[in-house]
């Protein structure tokens, strides 16, 4: 279909169904609507209207349980949001990919030159070339193609915009030469690779997997070479609930020390035992050996080991409540999860700065507002940043005003669960 053909198809509601099975309420399919028009006119802007297109998208992600256990081979529950980024795309006869993202400069890349550039080391140039030379490498097809991306994935809100664009690129190549035939965990995996050795950020696997697989998933990293990855079988439109994200405004600069001691000291706990990471030893031989651990770790690193083994177990419950459609259950996990965070892992706010607790007042105004009828904890990394709700939808517009008369007017942004991951919409 042509881009002036497809923003036709748009105004007219042919495209809806599309649109629903992405979005999910008719509410957000007209939101939708003017975005995706918008970007496709920019691509006839740039690239013009005589190449049929396709549009893709890619959703951020929100980590619902297993704080902190990725980088200890732990396990994880994560889920997509219905925050995206989304690409309008055409092949060309160029042996070049362009990609043009809004206010962004135009990234170029030559798919004939596809090895690491350290020049572009932190560029999303880099993204793209790694994404398309991992593909070739896996052995699919690849072309040149041209490209126009927006996202409403707020970046530094630990909903993983950079791994959205990177499975959007992905999901981008698998539909325009393959068919839309390569597995979306090739794809994070792909995503992996370009983040790590294109673009020069060590990172998990998280963050790719959630935004390509979509919904509900979980994530067992025993062996990080072959992560065990399940969709959780959850229809959240009918939990009676919102999610929330609230972004508190705090500072998440010079932090770098606080999230690395999170990991160096779970694995000082597994160094002092003889292994490499927490996964490696069994909870009941850590609990025993906790006496003589004692003398050779601090004790910070000690709460942090206990928190690393009840969070997995907290996974495999809240896993478990959801799949027997059991919400309140699940809720209870989370507070869990929550208090675990706050008092063992310690991760709400950074204790070289302790004056500064937005994430603790925000939990702490959470707590007041739900009174015992959802559920919060801290999102992602901590120490500055977001918290998670899960608000009921009869107190969600006081929930988000009081929030937002503390935080700031949209600082209280109300998701759901996007029920697929990297995907075709159009």
């Amino acid at each position: 279909m042509k881009p002036q053909e497809c923003i036709n198809a748009i105004k007219s509601g042919e495209m809806n169904e599309n649109f629903k099975a992405v979005y999910v309420t008719d509410e957000a399919v007209e939101l939708q609507k003017e975005r995706y028009i918008e970007t496709i006119e920019e691509f006839i802007s740039l690239f013009g209207d005589d190449r049929d297109i396709i549009v893709t998208s890619a959703p951020g992600r929100t980590e619902v349980c297993g704080n902190h256990t990725d980088h200890n081979n732990g396990k994880v529950l994560a889920a997509s949001i219905n925050l995206d980024a989304i690409a309008v795309c055409a092949i060309s006869n160029e042996n070049t990919v362009r990609v043009k993202s809004k206010g962004h400069a135009m990234n170029v890349v030559d798919i004939t030159k596809l090895l690491p550039d350290e020049s572009e080391f932190g560029r999303s140039t880099a993204m793209v070339r790694g994404v398309v030379s991992k593909i070739k490498d896996m052995g699919y097809k690849i072309g040149g193609f041209d490209a126009v991306t927006t996202s409403d994935v707020m970046g530094g809100s630990g909903l993983s915009s950079s791994a959205a664009f990177e499975v959007l690129l992905g999901t981008t190549v698998s539909y325009l030469f393959n068919d839309g035939k390569i597995d979306p965990v090739d794809i994070a995996k792909v995503a992996q690779y370009s983040e790590n050795v294109f673009f020069g950020k060590p990172c998990g696997l998280l963050d790719q997997m959630a935004s390509s697989v979509g919904t509900f998933v979980t994530i067992d990293f025993k062996s990080t070479e072959n992560p065990v990855i399940n969709k959780v079988a959850y229809d959240f439109s009918k939990s009676g609930h919102s999610l929330c994200i609230v972004d508190t405004g705090g500072n998440h600069s010079d932090l770098t020390e606080d999230y690395a001691a999170v990991r160096s000291e779970m694995e000082s706990v597994a160094k002092a035992m003889g292994k490499n990471v927490l996964r490696e030893i069994d909870f009941e031989d850590f609990k025993n050996a906790v006496p003589e651990l004692t003398q050779k770790v601090n004790d910070r690193a000690l709460l942090r080991a206990y928190h690393f083994y009840n969070e997995n177990l907290r996974v495999e419950k809240a896993v478990n409540a959801l799949e027997n459609d059991d919400f309140d259950t699940f809720k209870e996990v989370i507070l869990d999860s929550g208090k675990s965070s706050y008092m063992l892992n310690q991760n709400v706010y950074s204790p070289s700065n302790a004056t500064e607790q937005k994430l603790s007042l925000a939990l702490c105004v959470t707590e007041d507002l739900l009174k015992d009828k959802g559920a919060f904890r801290v999102h992602g990394g901590g120490f500055a940043g977001t918290i998670q709700a899960f608000v009921p939808n009869e107190i969600l517009d006081t929930y988000k005003t009081e929030m937002e008369k503390i935080f700031g007017k949209g600082s209280c942004h109300v998701l759901i669960i996007r029920p697929v991951g990297g995907t075709r919409v159009l």
